[in-house]
């Protein structure tokens, strides 16, 4: 990390456990009697409890949105471009609250916690959740925090669906919809490679059908290639030719099967980086949440009946070399809200980066963002009328 942390940054944070024993009934019909949610808040809280934000994470996030846990980290959160003092997300003006989902892997009840009914690890055992399992527990969890309404709810492509979620299943408890990047369901080509994701882990030998813990072993090379598939979707072919082109690692062909291509190269780093922090039952169960959602279900297969249900305001964002999820999904969820009578702003962004863009510093992405959160503040708690 720098020697002295950024004007614009939230500093050093710590993670918080909040823990519930009411019991929550899962849309699979399983029960989990107890669990845990860890997150973590950046800026204070109003008189009103009136700015506070809710921050929803993609398939790989966690809690650790913005700032540092120590001055030995590397990094700072996941979305330090976007939250902190003066950025988008302001945390002069904001409260924001940031968790890790149910079935995660950073803190809150998951695969990997103990199952109080063995005393073992739930491995494969921990139920499937939904998107709307995960926003029920973010409302409890807003109970606690004494949040009765969101000024914002927001998320980027996974994140995005749980906003989504937000305005159908609470209306009444946000003011304002930020979705980013997402889309109304999955697409059978988004669904395809979620599924060859899945099966290079549950085909690792070291996966041992999810019970890998009690093996002491680790699906390690399944990981590895879930996410360099991820990775390649993440990504356009346009930022991968600046990025890397078609250089070579030494300079020379070496005519072997090893990584000869810096690309192929950066590749294995990501796959290795990530094998070794993210457990892969985890992997397993987010891509799950992300295949099954789909809201107009219930409605008739109708977006426009489904969405007629919120009550807030929405901007919603995507970026034009975006093909895991394209802009012509963002379209969709902003035809049916105006066909359903309600107030969205959209912005199709031009960025070479693909579907990781909703994470980078773009100036137009941020002005926009910048420009909405204005409006969000001025409305919800700054004294100016809708």
């Amino acid at each position: 990390m720098p020697d002295v942390i950024p004007n614009d940054s939230v500093g050093l944070v710590t993670p918080q456990i909040q823990h519930f024993d009411e019991p929550l009934t899962l849309r699979s019909g399983r029960v989990l009697e107890k669990y845990d949610l860890i997150y973590e808040t950046y800026g204070e809280l109003n008189a009103d409890r009136s700015n506070a934000v809710l921050i929803c994470h993609a398939l790989s996030g966690d809690h650790h949105a913005a700032g540092y846990h120590s001055m030995d980290d590397k990094k700072p959160g996941w979305w330090e471009t976007c939250i902190g003092p003066g950025k988008p997300i302001d945390t002069n003006r904001f409260f924001v609250v940031s968790l890790n989902n149910l079935g995660g892997c950073a803190g809150s009840t998951g695969p990997t916690s103990t199952n109080p009914e063995t005393g073992k690890p739930y491995g494969p055992e921990f139920p499937i959740v939904a998107v709307r399992d995960w926003v029920n527990s973010q409302a409890r969890l807003a109970d606690v925090l004494g949040i009765d309404v969101w000024a914002a709810v927001i998320g980027g492509s996974l994140g995005g669906m749980q906003v989504l979620r937000w305005s159908i299943q609470f209306p009444e408890r946000l003011k304002h919809a930020v979705v980013i990047a997402s889309a109304p369901k999955l697409s059978a080509q988004n669904i395809a490679f979620n599924e060859v994701a899945r099966q290079a882990i549950a085909k690792d030998p070291d996966f041992h059908d999810g019970w890998y813990q009690e093996k002491n072993t680790l699906p390690k090379a399944g990981l590895m290639q879930a996410r360099m598939l991820g990775h390649l979707t993440y990504l356009s072919d346009d930022a991968m030719r600046q990025k890397f082109g078609r250089e070579l690692r030494e300079g020379k062909l070496n005519y072997s099967f090893a990584p000869e291509f810096q690309v192929e190269s950066y590749l294995h780093y990501q796959g290795e980086k990530f094998s070794t922090r993210f457990d892969a039952n985890t992997y397993m169960l987010m891509t799950k949440a992300l295949d099954y959602f789909d809201p107009a279900r219930d409605h008739d297969n109708d977006l426009r009946k489904c969405l007629s249900q919120a009550q807030c305001r929405f901007l919603v964002m995507s970026f034009t070399t975006d093909w895991r999820f394209a802009p012509a999904r963002s379209e969709e969820i902003v035809n049916a809200l105006i066909h359903a009578d309600k107030e969205v702003s959209y912005a199709c962004i031009e960025s070479d980066n693909g579907h990781d863009a909703f994470l980078l510093p773009i100036p137009r992405y941020l002005d926009i963002f910048q420009a909405y959160m204005d409006g969000v503040a001025e409305r919800s708690f700054e004294g100016a009328t809708a």
